[in-house]
C-alpha cells in the first residue's frame, strides 16, 4: 500500500488500524482471523504476526534470497503502543539541542538540500532475533530468524548535523528520541544514545530513504537513525529530537533493558546469571539458511542449491562452511561478491543427496578477524543468538 493508501486507511478506521486488537487488524487488513499467522499491515505485504500493540512483524525467510530486503517485507519492531500513524511534513522538524552552540530545527527539505547525502547498505537486526530457539525458553517476542533485514539507507551523516550545530567541548553522549509516546506516564519513553565519538564516526546517519524510497510508516517514517553493525535497539524510528549531552546518558532502556552479560558472546548460565552486564552493542557473527525452506522436500540424485546469508558487525564475512551430515564433515560454501561490509553476504553450496531419508544441514560463518558461530548459547533476555544454524530436510 502506498502512503496515500495508508493515510486513507488511517482516516477511515482511525489509529485502531495499527493498534487495535488482533481481530480488528485482521478485519481491516483482509486476513481472516485464525487462518494463519500471516498478516498485512498498511504499506506491508503478508508478514509473520507476533503482536499488534506494539506492532511486531517478522519477515518471511524467502525474502532473504534477494540482496536487499524489500521495504514492504522488512521486519517491524516497536516498543511503545503510541506509534505515529501520520506525519505532516510541512510542519515536521528535526530538533537538535543540548550541549551545542547553534540549536537546529531542520525541515525535511533542509535535510535534503543543505546537506550532502550519503548511502550505505547495512543490516538492521532486532536484538531478540531467533529468541524462540533459546533453551530454556525466555520471555519476549518469540522471533524465528526473520527479525532482520538488509537495505540501502540514504540520508545525512550525524557528523554533518552535529558539525552544523557546533558541538561544545566536553560533549559525552548524543541521545535520540522519536515520535512514539508511552501509553502511561509510568512507562519510560523510548530514548537511546550513542557516545559522541560514535555518533560522529561518519557512518551513523539520519536516514530519509530506504532502498531509494521513503521509509514505510511502521519502519520509522519520516526519519530513522541508522547505526551500522549495531543492534536495532539503537536504530530509533521516527526520530524527532537529538540532544547532545555533557554527561553520560541514563534511562530505563539503557540502565535496565537491553543489557547482556559482559562475558564472551553475551553468554551466561541459567543456573548462574552473570552479575556484570553491559548495554548490548555490536552484532556477533551469524548465518541463516534461506533454502531449503521449512517443510521443503528434495529428491535423491537431483542436485540442489543450498542458499543462505551471513553477516557481522562490519569486519566482513570471509568464510561460510556447510555440513550435510549433521556436522560430521564440512565444506566451504561459495560467497557472492561483497556489496558492503555491513551488508548480507550471500552464500551458496551445491548438494546432491544420494539416498532418501532425513538429513540435517548446518552452516557456520567466520568473519575477517576469526570470530565464528557458537555451538551453544543462552542468556536471560534471549539476545544475540548466533548458534550454528541447522535445518532438517526430507529427501524423497
Amino acid at each position: 500500500m502506498n502512503r496515500r493508501g495508508f493515510l486513507q486507511l488511517i482516516g477511515a478506521t482511525g489509529a485502531a488500524a495499527l493498534t487495535a486488537s488482533c481481530s480488528r487488524i485482521n478485519s481491516v487488513a483482509g486476513t481472516a482471523p485464525g487462518s494463519s499467522n500471516l498478516i498485512r499491515f498498511p504499506e506491508k505485504t503478508e508478514m509473520i504476526f507476533l503482536t499488534d500493540r506494539p506492532p511486531q512483524l517478522e519477515t518471511p525467510i524467502h525474502y532473504f534470497r534477494q540482496d536487499l530486503t524489500p521495504n514492504e517485507a522488512f521486519f517491524v519492531r516497536w516498543h511503545l503502543e503510541g506509534i505515529p500513524t501520520s506525519v505532516d511534513l510541512r510542519t515536521f522538524r528535526l530538533n537538535v539541542s543540548g550541549h551545542v552552540r547553534q540549536p537546529l530545527q531542520l525541515s525535511m527539505d533542509e535535510l535534503r538540500s543543505k546537506f550532502d547525502p550519503i548511502s550505505i547498505i547495512a543490516v538492521n537486526q532486532c536484538s531478540g532475533n531467533s529468541r524462540s530457539f533459546f533453551e530454556p525458553r525466555v520471555p519476549g517476542g518469540q522471533w524465528k530468524h526473520g527479525a532482520v533485514g538488509n537495505a540501502k539507507w540514504t540520508g545525512v551523516s550525524m557528523k554533518s548535523i552535529l558539525d552544523r550545530a557546533q558541538v561544545k567541548a566536553g560533549a559525552v553522549d548524543v541521545s535520540f528520541n522519536g515520535l512514539d509516546v508511552p501509553p502511561l506516564p509510568s512507562i519510560a519513553d523510548f530514548v537511546k544514545a550513542l557516545s559522541i565519538d560514535h555518533a560522529r564516526d561518519g557512518e551513523v546517519m539520519i536516514a530519509y530513504a530506504m532502498n531509494d524510497q521513503p521509509l514505510p510508516m511502521v519502519n520509522g517514517f519520516p526519519l530513522r537513525l541508522v547505526v551500522p553493525g549495531w543492534y536495532g535497539t539503537y536504530w530509533v524510528k521516527a526520530v524527532s529530537d537529538i540532544t547532545v549531552l555533557p554527561q553520560p546518558f541514563s534511562n530505563f532502556w539503557t540502565d535496565k533493558a537491553y543489557r547482556i552479560p559482559a562475558g564472551p558472546n553475551g553468554t551466561e548460565s541459567p543456573k548462574d546469571l552473570a552479575k556484570d552486564t553491559i548495554p548490548i552493542n555490536r552484532f556477533n557473527v551469524r548465518s541463516i539458511f534461506v533454502r531449503p525452506e521449512p517443510d521443503e522436500i528434495w529428491h535423491a540424485g537431483i542436485p540442489n542449491e543450498i542458499e543462505g546469508v551471513a553477516f557481522d558487525s562490519g569486519y566482513g564475512i570471509r568464510r561460510v562452511e556447510v555440513s550435510t551430515d549433521g556436522g560430521n564433515t564440512w565444506t566451504d560454501a561459495r560467497l557472492d561478491p561483497e556489496i558492503g561490509k555491513y551488508s548480507f553476504r550471500r552464500w551458496r553450496a551445491f548438494w546432491t543427496p544420494e539416498n532418501r531419508g532425513q538429513y540435517r544441514l548446518m552452516a557456520r560463518a567466520t568473519n575477517a578477524v576469526g570470530d565464528t558461530q557458537s555451538k551453544e548459547q543462552w542468556n536471560r533476555s534471549g539476545f544475540m543468538w548466533n548458534v550454528i544454524q541447522q535445518v532438517d530436510v526430507k529427501v524423497g
